[in-house]
């Protein structure tokens, strides 16, 4: 039995969106040769930006447990608070060895990705989903790849991540065509 059936789509519906399937592959597209050409700036960046997201998370935490402190869970939001703002501020303060850390949560974000892809386009049968099968298999490689040399996570996360959305684009783009050729039949 299927997971996902495509004759169960309505194709009209599929068709009719086609060109928002293509505008999001190219856009994706680009963001990722953007992502390639400037993987320093981009893994960088998303250092500097993920340490303030923790420490805007570790202010909210903290101040959230001294709003309620009659509530029984104030030292949970506190010591989350604490651990948020202490790691975000590390973060910030060394974004290089945070982004050899990353590295490694991100080989395993596109080990996961990747199975998850590559398991979808297997059971959910849709046009041109080997391009889906690839991007899976690619993404997967990547991971293992970033989980083996970890410490080049100063400029690898930023390249794989825009191979990874130049594939992805890729496989909307793909979808797109399959989607237009149902509004001519």
């Amino acid at each position: 039995m299927r997971l996902f059936d495509y004759e169960e789509l309505d194709q009209r519906e599929l068709g009719g969106h086609w060109k928002w399937f293509l505008a999001l592959g190219l856009f994706m597209i680009v963001v990722g040769i953007v992502a390639v050409a400037s993987s320093v700036a981009v893994t960088l960046f998303s250092m500097i930006i993920l340490g303030w997201i923790m420490i805007f998370a570790g202010f909210g935490e903290t101040v959230h447990a001294f709003w309620k402190k009659n509530w029984g869970g104030v030292f949970l939001h506190l010591g989350v608070g604490v651990l948020y703002l202490v790691v975000g501020f590390m973060v910030l303060t060394n974004p290089e060895a945070s982004a050899v850390t990353l590295s490694l949560i991100m080989a395993l974000f596109f080990i996961v990705t990747g199975i998850f892809r590559f398991g979808s386009a297997l059971a959910m049968h849709y046009p041109n989903r080997v391009w889906e099968l690839l991007n899976g298999l690619i993404t997967f490689v990547l991971g293992m790849v970033i989980w083996q040399k970890p410490l080049v996570g100063l400029w690898l996360i930023g390249i794989f991540v825009g191979v990874d959305l130049i594939i992805s684009g890729w496989a909307w783009l793909m979808l797109s065509l399959a989607a237009r050729r149902l509004t001519q039949a």
